[in-house]
């Protein structure tokens, strides 16, 4: 991709790592480039089912670079992707964060447009906007409220403190809770095993999730349909099912 963000795919799985460690992997316009790129990687090869996106030096990434800012005036946002190159637009294939140190502002919104997060127990999630008379617009006010209990939520956005680990954890933010130093094996280990699942019925099941907060109720089953039954007849749908009876590890076609 660049310096500023490294890439990596072995066994379905890709790895993006933020690797501006100076500067807490706080992301400027060309970084945010490059995690858009990264991206448009995982979804456009076959050969990747999964993605973990991380940082490097020990931080996950502290947010907009504001030197950056403040010397070029150009904001990290990138079409069609949008802000940091991943809030507006977040993969289609399924992505987990693997989050140690600085998660904080929109460090902490590209782990909300994440599927699952892995924290170590040292990790700093906070949306600290309001503190200097901003808002948290890449993510924060939308999704953080819609991932755990609205006063919670409401407690991190009006106060600018800091969410612990521990209690993202108890409250359903944090998958996996780790010791420091291995969110990122933890996170593979977590893409591993998607991977390993049929990716046809993977990709649907993430889409079926994140569409239908939108939709109404009574539509809901008529709108997941087409999708689903797309899934029940494909190639990929048929060997899961002989595999089972073969008592064998199924060879997925992705079709």
């Amino acid at each position: 991709m660049s310096a500023n963000v490294l890439f990596e795919a072995a066994d379905g799985i890709a790895i993006v790592t933020l690797n501006r460690p100076s500067a807490y992997n706080a992301v400027d316009l060309a970084t945010a480039e490059a995690i858009s790129a990264a991206l448009d990687e995982l979804d456009g090869r076959d050969d990747l089912k999964a993605g973990v996106i991380t940082g490097a030096g020990g931080n996950f990434c502290a947010g907009m670079d504001l030197k950056a800012l403040a010397s070029t005036g150009e904001r990290p946002i990138v079409a069609p992707r949008g802000g940091f190159g991943i809030v507006e637009q977040p993969p289609v294939k399924p992505l987990i964060a693997a989050v140690e140190g600085y998660a904080l502002g929109g460090g902490f919104e590209i782990a909300l447009a994440c599927d699952l997060i892995v924290a170590a127990s040292d990790a700093r999630f906070g949306l600290p906007e309001v503190k200097r008379g901003q808002a948290a617009a890449a993510g924060g006010l939308v999704r953080l409220p819609r991932r755990i209990p609205y006063h919670v939520a409401m407690e991190v956005l009006l106060t600018g403190e800091a969410l612990p680990p521990e209690r993202a954890h108890q409250v359903g933010l944090v998958n996996r809770l780790v010791e420091p130093g291995q969110a990122l094996d933890v996170a593979v280990e977590l893409a591993a095993t998607i991977a390993a699942n049929g990716p046809v019925a993977v990709r649907v099941a993430k889409r079926v999730v994140v569409e239908s907060q939108d939709w109404p109720t009574d539509e809901a089953f008529d709108r997941q349909r087409p999708l689903v039954d797309a899934v029940r007849s494909s190639e990929d749908a048929r060997e899961g099912a002989l595999a089972f009876v073969e008592r064998r590890l199924p060879t997925w076609k992705n079709a």
